[in-house]
């Protein structure tokens, strides 16, 4: 069972993707889903979750909860990959270890933040955003950490497509979400960066823009490869949309006060995560490769010598 996190984010309508009794069982695609996860990443779907932001936040079964994670007003979805508590409950009745990977957007750090990462002994940061991305917004780094950057996307910079409908900027996260998978620019940056993570000492931490799309895609593989069943990785992804809500409210009431409601309704999807973006992720992976570990191998260019590495990075 997993166990429910004493100290969770308030929730939001999006972070929660806690199924109704039987649903699933009507949907011809899901029996191919959790055979795909189960085959490929040794994943199931998990009954009975009742609160899916809870259980999706961790927790311990006996109380001896580890600290907290601080939370940065700067860096507002900065996180522990393992989430809180004893750390996220794998398949196999082990634990994601907490303090070894850390995910996060730009890190426009205040100096009260600068300080408190400063104390996490952060050894590497690897930034995943374009150079323009980064020229706008330089990484402001605390401790002494070292920086690699990795332009996941292979593009000088983020750009958006002209966009009318809500439909079409959805279509359009699903779309970058696909190409995580078969894109030669994504996949030779986030073989790169799981490798590194494999052979690292010390403490990492990955990052996007909002941390939320490619560096999502990181902490889904990175929790995949640990066990972690299906439904509480899809919750983690869609906790960006608690830990960034202040943000998103503030884009939203900017593009009201300058471009009307109707543009808020279409671009208000590039804004936050959905459940059918991380999950065309995974169906591209099922479809390009079969399982996980052929795209862990094949698409990423790991040895399996390294996957077996990472996770016991990744698990306690």
């Amino acid at each position: 069972m997993l166990a429910t996190a004493k100290n969770c984010p308030p929730s939001r309508r999006f972070a929660s993707t806690t199924v109704r009794e039987g649903q699933r069982a009507l949907n011809p695609s899901s029996a191919s889903r959790r055979s795909f996860l189960k085959g490929s990443a040794s994943a199931v779907l998990v009954s009975g979750l009742g609160s899916g932001l809870l259980s999706a936040c961790g927790g311990g079964l006996d109380g001896t909860d580890l600290p907290d994670t601080p939370r940065l007003a700067s860096v507002s979805n900065f996180r522990d990959l393992a989430g809180v508590g004893a750390g996220y409950l794998t398949v196999d009745a082990k634990r994601v270890r907490r303090g070894v990977f850390y995910r996060a957007n730009a890190l426009t750090l205040s100096t009260a933040d600068e300080a408190t990462l400063g104390q996490l002994g952060i050894a590497s940061v690897y930034d995943l955003r374009t150079p323009g991305e980064i020229e706008r917004s330089a990484d402001v780094l605390a401790g002494g950490a070292s920086v690699q950057t990795l332009n996941v996307l292979g593009t000088s910079d983020f750009v958006t497509p002209a966009l009318d409908t809500a439909a079409a900027a959805v279509a359009f996260m699903e779309s970058q979400a696909r190409a995580y998978v078969n894109g030669g620019a994504q996949r030779a940056a986030y073989g790169e960066l799981l490798t590194d993570l494999a052979n690292s000492t010390g403490v990492q931490l990955f990052h996007s823009n909002a941390g939320k799309d490619r560096a999502g895609w990181v902490a889904a593989l990175l929790l995949s490869i640990a066990n972690v069943p299906l439904d509480v990785i899809m919750q983690d992804y869609l906790l960006s949309n608690t830990y960034l809500i202040q943000s998103i409210n503030a884009q939203i009431e900017t593009l009201r006060a300058q471009d009307g409601d109707a543009v808020v309704t279409i671009e208000t999807p590039l804004l936050e995560v959905q459940e059918s973006y991380l999950q065309a992720g995974f169906d591209q992976v099922q479809a390009s490769y079969g399982t996980m570990e052929r795209y862990l191998t094949r698409g990423l260019g790991m040895s399996q010598t390294t996957i077996d590495t990472l996770r016991s990075r990744l698990v306690s």
